[in-house]
Order: structure tokens, then C-alpha cells, then sequence
């Protein structure tokens, strides 16, 4: 129970809304190097002298500039999501810009806590000198910063470190660190095995509450922590917080996209032995990445033969052939590491650029032409990551669905993104009988104003399979809120429609024990109330249980249970309606939702004065840039469609034309002597009447009589043209004759005589 001494403590902290945190409460803080304890983060544009500019296809800067490691500092959910999550818990926002703008946190300007501080400098996000000073916290390599009590590791012997939520511990030095031992670098250097290890990504790809661990009744996790690992009490000192006595994993659930694979077996997979792996895992995402590997020319291993597993690196930063600067003398490398870090977001480049085009971009705007064209890359590199990511393959009324990926299909930050299945069932002339998944356009209100809106039409109708995390809070949570002075009037969800309160705090907390209900607040979120988001290869129950990353119910994906491991597939009982003679199946993506947006645009209370617009800019910016429309990531048929629709081909113009030299036409003509050419000009249009190419034209030639005297053929251009001649006899004899289209051949097309010019009559005198 939570002291109630300390209620007007915590009422100060998540009430006082018109402005942030100049103290980060001691309910946020966490492990790892603190603020100042380090020299400042070195700007990108220092790095660009030698790493950019050579070729753009391999060079660490431009690559990273397209990615949304870079745009973290510009990214507007994460400013929209930022306004509400402070208006939540006072002094959370230390959390949010810890990682996103990593240079600002480390120079001590992340306070005030809603980001105020920062200065353009700080946009850059996840930066070069972040990933290459940061070191392994477990102290076994190179020994960054971490002073008493705020160490990043269990204290064991040998430790373990806290992987997760930011808790990056920094090296003091001025050497970069990185995976090679023999760099031709301009600055010194130290070789670090941790940046190939999958640990290294999950400083930031295991995203953790430490307030909701620390004082939820549950600590946010599936599995409560252990008595006197957690102090629930608002404001104690850290040294008994959750965070400083616990895994990141083990609370306070946000994101578990590092422990999902960690909970799988790619993570102890070599990559040279891809070929062992089940036949259907063997395309996709993992077939990339192997076939990548082996330009190393080791099998699949590192170029110095280090091994090299399936890990986060693998796939996220591919090997390729190339230098890792533009001096003279550096090693072309065989494996150097792609720094496109690409993802499935292939959204947020358009907002971003939308947003900067207004002037609107809360951080980081004046985005320069180098920084557009590497957006514009990084969009088309999503799209492809996401056609990697899945295969579909039906048998019978089943549909199964292979997760490629080394993480749940889909992953990342669970708040407005989903997969789905789309199929439209078609009767055997081609005529819609019903959509399941249909995604359309929704009539809702916005400031009183109808506004059409593109979603999922039916959120819950039994033939749609969606997939994706929902998060929520229990009854019990919102009952110690309310008694520590949060508002029984704060709005949990809206109405996607009307956009009216669907339930409030006091609502919530009023309802039977054991209840539950979804809500976008993440900051106060704690419990996972759905997740059927399919499971990585060899996801061990015991460790996802571990890591909070259990499918929720955990009975999914084959139901393992203790001591089991998941599917990594899932099977999808297909209803075809009645007289549905095939269907086509689309998988489906969408990084952000209507009604995530929507969520984030009525929870700004607008008292912040520095956030008050965020959520109006991320609605404007959504609603101007195709509403995060989904991308196709694979597709597969139902049953057997029939062919191609069959168009009209047409005649409509037939003539006859002197020949010149060489074949050529030369004037319209109409009377010829025997032993002259006669050349025939047909037209072949489409039923538009827009002209058809590569049409195959068959003609008779009958004379007076109504004999067949020849039979020509030829085929048209690109403008629809077909020219033919037959050369006459002297001795033929003179009369009237006709050209006679018989038949005209081209794929996809069916020839329409009824409609065509077919005869043409000409004299030979």
C-alpha cells in the first residue's frame, strides 16, 4: 500500500500541468550514466567529414539520415505522446527524451522535463557518438561511467547488465568504439564486442516504466517482483526503487522488441547455418540476411571470422561491400555494417517532411536536400524490410502466416500500429461478395466538423484477424491513482467517432474488482490486456515469460505452456461465403492509426504552453499525408481466379495507300495497275479507343469474284498502326477487290468485328 503521507507529494507531481519537471522525480530516474558525467555528445556534422559524401549507398551518414534513429528528436508522435505523457506523471518526459534525444539528455537538458530546453543541435536522435561511446554495462569489456547507486548491472560476479529503457553507461574517453580492431580512423578507437551483440540494441529496443513498476500494485509485469525489490513509495530514494534492483524486463511493460528475440532462438543462431533452419523459415527477412552474410566470403561469419548469429545487426544493419570513410587507405570492407537501420515506418519521413515544410516541426526543422533524398531512401527501404517480413501460403480453408523476423510479426512501440488480413471474396464472375478487414472511410467529428477518416471499418467482426498489443490498466491501479490525487474525470478513451469520453479514471476504478480496460496512456498503462502478435522462431515460454513478452492469453501459438516453445506461424481459419469461387488475401501494415492519432489529439489538455499544438500537428500532418495508409507486405489467392479481364480490340479505321521504297507507305490511294503494291493500313484501338500495340492483324484479299486471292498478316505499333502490302501480278487480272480483316490476336484482348471497320475495297485497272 502506498503511503498516504506522501499523496500530496505525488498530487504536485501529476497535477501541476502548466508546466514540467525541473527535478526528475526519483520515480523516473534510472541506472547508467547521469547527466554531465560525461563530455557532450560530438554533432553529426563532425562525423559527416569523414563518413559522408563518397557514395551514398554504403556511407554510414547518409544511410542513418534516412533512418528513424535520426528523426527521433523530430518525430511528432513522439512530441504528441510526450505532451500527454507529462500531463500523466509530471517529470515522466526525462524518460521519453533519454532516448530520443540522447544528446540533450546527456547535456543535462532534459529538464524541464517537456523538452523546453532542448536546442536544435539536440534534434539528431539516436546519434553517431551515442551508439559509439556506449559500452557493455556488465563491466566485461571497456568500463564506462556508472557511479554508486546508479549502476547499470545486478552487482554479481561475474554482473549482468540492465539492457533496456536507456540505461546506456558511456565511455569517458575520446576513443570511438566500435567492432573492428584495425579502423583507418582520423580519431583513436577501441574494438568493443558488445556493438555486434543484440544486447546493445536492447538498451533501447526493451522499453521499461520505471514509475509503474516502482508503484503499481502488479509493477506492470505479468509476473510481480519480488518483495523488497520495489519500495512503492512515490518519491522514496532510488537506491529501493524497481529500477535499481531489477532486470529492465521484469516491469513496468512498455516495449519488448530485444527480449522477444532474446525469448527466440535466432538469437543463437549462426547465420552460416541458415540451411538447418525449416524449409518455410528459409526466405523472407532471414534469407536476406543470409545471403548478405556470405559476401564476407566466410560462410556466413564476420569477415575476421568472428561468428556471426541472427542477430538485431544482422538484419538492421546488413553487411555490404564497401569503405567506412572517404580517406585514403581505408579497408573496403566486406562486411560493413549497412547503417540504414531500417524498420517498417514508412510514414513518418512524409510527416516529417510535411510538418518542416510548415515550419511546424517542434524540434529540428530546416531540413536540408540531403536529409529529404535520404527520408525518401528510407521510405523505400521500409517498404522493402516490410516484404520480408511475412509469406502467406493457403491450404484448404487455412491460412498460415510465417513470421520472418528475429521479433514478434509485428514489433516496436506497440501504441496505433497494426497488421491485419484483408480478403475479398470474389463469385466466379468477378463480383465482390464481402471484404473481411476492409480498411475505408469513416464520417467522424473533429472540433464539431464532420471529417472523413480512413480505418478499419469493423474493429471486431469475427472474420477479421488484426494483430496487435493492446495495453491497458486494472481496476486496482486505478483506484491507488485516484487516491493519490489524480482526477476521477480523466478521460481513459474516446469514442472514434464522436470523439466523446468512452471512460474515465473514476470510472474505471468503480468497476468490480479484477477489471480491466484499454487505454493510450502509457505512462499510467499497467497491464497487456491483448497481444497476438506472432512469435519469433523458437520463442521459449519460460524466457518470454520471464521478459513480460508472452503472447497475451499465453494459450496462443500452439499453447506451449512451461518448459515449451511457440509457433512461429499462425493459422487462420478461412469462412468463404456462400457461391465464393476465389479470393484475394492481402497482409496488411499501418504504423499509426486514426485512433491513435485521435487519442493523442483530444488527451492534449493544451495547459503545457510548449506542447500545446503537438497533437493538433500530428492530427494536421495524418490527415495530409494519406492518414499512415497501409502497405501491402505480402499477398496470396483463395481458390482459383479466373484470367485476366478480356478487353475489346478494334478495327476502327481501315485503308489502302501507295507503297514507297523499301515497303513504306507512301500516299492514300485507292486505285492501283497490276504489278503495283498495295499497302493496307489498319488502326487497332481499345473499347476507350486508345490506340492498342502489338496487335496481331490477319487480312484476306478476295477479288471480284469473292475469292481469296492472299492472305497477309502484320502487327502495330505503339501508335495502334499495322501496315501490310501485296505485291500484284502484271497478269493479274483488273476488277474491284476488297482487304478483308479476319482476325486480330493480342493477349488480354478479344477482337470485336461487330464493332470494326473490317472491308475495304480498292480497283485494279
Amino acid at each position: 500500500m502506498i503511503r498516504q503521507s506522501l499523496v500530496w507529494h505525488v498530487i504536485l507531481l501529476s497535477c501541476a500541468v502548466t508546466w514540467a519537471a525541473d527535478t526528475v522525480p526519483t520515480d523516473i530516474q534510472q541506472p547508467g550514466t547521469q547527466p554531465r558525467e560525461v563530455a557532450s555528445l560530438e554533432s553529426v556534422t563532425r562525423c559527416d567529414n569523414c563518413h559522408a559524401g563518397y557514395n551514398q549507398t554504403v556511407e554510414p551518414a547518409y544511410t542513418w539520415r534516412g533512418s528513424m534513429m535520426a528523426q527521433a528528436g523530430r518525430d511528432p508522435i513522439f512530441w504528441a505522446t510526450l505532451a500527454v505523457a507529462e500531463q500523466d506523471f509530471d517529470g515522466v518526459g526525462d524518460l521519453c527524451i533519454r532516448c530520443h534525444s540522447p544528446s540533450g539528455w546527456i547535456g543535462g537538458r532534459s529538464t524541464p522535463t517537456d523538452g523546453s530546453a532542448l536546442t536544435a543541435g539536440d534534434a539528431d536522435g539516436v546519434e553517431c557518438d551515442l551508439c559509439h561511446t556506449t559500452t557493455n554495462p556488465d563491466a566485461s569489456e571497456h568500463l564506462g561511467v556508472q557511479l554508486t547507486p546508479f549502476m547499470a548491472n545486478d552487482g554479481g560476479s561475474p554482473a549482468i547488465g540492465y539492457y533496456g529503457s536507456g540505461m546506456y553507461v558511456l565511455w569517458p574517453g575520446s576513443e570511438k568504439l566500435g567492432p573492428y580492431p584495425d579502423a583507418a580512423a582520423r580519431h583513436q578507437f577501441l574494438q568493443s564486442r558488445f556493438h555486434r551483440s543484440a544486447d546493445f540494441c536492447g538498451t533501447c529496443h526493451d522499453v521499461s516504466n520505471p514509475a509503474v513498476g516502482d508503484l503499481a500494485h502488479n509493477n506492470g509485469a505479468a509476473v510481480p517482483l519480488d518483495p523488497g525489490t520495489y519500495s512503492g513509495v512515490p518519491g522514496s530514494p532510488v537506491q529501493g526503487k524497481a529500477a535499481f534492483n531489477n532486470f529492465p524486463y521484469q516491469y513496468g511493460i512498455v516495449e519488448r522488441t530485444c527480449s522477444e528475440h532474446k525469448a527466440g532462438a535466432l538469437d543463437t543462431t549462426r547465420v552460416r547455418d541458415f540451411l538447418t533452419l525449416p524449409p518455410d523459415l528459409q526466405d523472407g527477412a532471414l534469407k536476406a540476411a543470409y545471403e548478405s552474410a556470405l559476401l564476407a566470403g566466410t560462410g556466413g561469419d564476420y569477415e575476421d571470422g568472428t561468428p556471426r548469429y541472427f542477430t538485431c545487426q544482422t538484419c538492421h544493419l546488413r553487411p555490404v561491400n564497401g569503405a567506412g570513410c572517404n580517406k585514403a587507405g581505408a579497408p573496403i570492407r566486406r562486411d560493413l555494417p549497412l547503417h540504414d537501420m531500417t524498420g517498417g515506418n514508412y510514414w513518418m519521413p512524409q510527416a516529417i517532411r510535411y510538418l518542416d515544410s510548415l515550419g511546424k516541426l517542434r524540434l529540428g526543422g530546416g531540413l536540408t536536400s540531403v536529409q529529404l533524398a535520404a527520408l525518401n531512401d528510407g521510405v523505400t527501404r521500409a517498404h522493402k524490410q516490410l516484404n520480408s517480413a511475412a509469406t502467406l501460403s493457403v491450404s484448404g480453408n487455412i491460412l498460415r502466416i510465417i513470421n520472418h523476423t528475429g521479433h514478434k510479426l509485428i514489433s516496436g512501440y506497440p501504441e496505433g500500429r497494426r497488421m491485419w488480413v484483408d480478403v475479398k471474396w470474389y463469385d466466379t464472375n468477378n463480383v465482390l461478395l464481402r471484404e473481411d478487414g476492409e480498411y475505408g472511410t469513416l464520417t467522424v467529428m473533429i472540433n464539431g466538423i464532420p471529417t472523413p477518416v480512413d480505418t478499419i471499418l469493423e474493429l471486431h467482426d469475427p472474420y477479421t484477424r488484426i494483430y496487435e498489443a493492446h495495453y491497458g490498466m486494472t481496476q486496482e491501479w486505478a483506484s491507488q491513482l485516484l487516491a493519490l490525487g489524480y482526477p476521477a474525470g480523466l478521460p481513459l478513451g474516446f469514442d472514434r467517432l464522436s470523439g466523446a469520453v468512452t471512460l474515465t479514471l473514476g470510472g474505471l476504478a468503480a468497476r468490480p474488482a479484477g477489471s480491466v480496460d484499454e487505454t493510450f496512456h502509457f505512462v499510467l498503462n499497467n497491464k497487456v490486456i491483448k497481444d497476438n502478435r506472432i512469435p519469433p522462431y523458437g520463442m521459449k515460454y519460460d524466457e518470454a515469460r520471464a521478459r513480460n513478452a508472452l503472447p497475451v492469453p499465453e494459450d496462443q501459438y500452439g499453447s506451449p505452456g512451461p518448459g515449451g516453445t511457440y509457433r512461429y506461424w499462425d493459422e487462420l481459419p478461412l469462412s468463404p461465403p456462400v457461391g465464393a469461387g476465389y479470393a484475394t488475401i492481402d497482409l496488411l501494415y499501418q504504423p499509426t492509426s486514426w485512433e491513435y492519432v485521435q487519442f493523442l489529439y483530444l488527451a492534449n489538455t493544451r495547459q503545457n504552453a510548449f506542447l500545446a499544438d503537438e497533437g493538433a500537428n500530428l492530427l494536421e500532418a495524418w490527415l495530409n499525408t494519406g492518414m499512415a495508409a497501409p502497405y501491402v507486405m505480402t499477398s496470396t489467392v483463395w481458390g482459383t481466379p479466373p484470367g485476366p479481364p478480356i478487353l475489346d480490340l478494334i478495327v476502327d479505321s481501315l485503308t489502302t495507300w501507295s507503297v514507297g521504297r523499301g515497303g513504306s507507305r507512301a500516299a492514300p490511294a485507292s486505285t492501283f495497275r497490276p504489278g503495283d503494291a498495295v499497302g493496307v493500313l489498319v488502326h487497332t484501338v481499345d473499347g476507350s479507343g486508345s490506340p492498342v500495340s502489338g496487335s496481331q492483324v490477319f487480312l484476306e484479299v478476295r477479288n471480284a469474284a469473292g475469292g481469296v486471292v492472299t492472305n497477309v498478316q502484320g502487327f502495330s505499333d505503339t501508335n495502334g498502326e499495322a501496315f501490310v502490302n501485296w505485291k500484284t501480278s502484271r497478269r493479274q487480272s483488273t476488277g474491284t477487290y476488297t482487304a478483308n480483316v479476319v482476325e486480330v490476336l493480342n493477349n488480354g484482348y478479344a477482337f470485336n468485328a461487330a464493332a470494326s471497320v473490317t472491308t475495304v475495297a480498292f480497283v485494279l485497272q
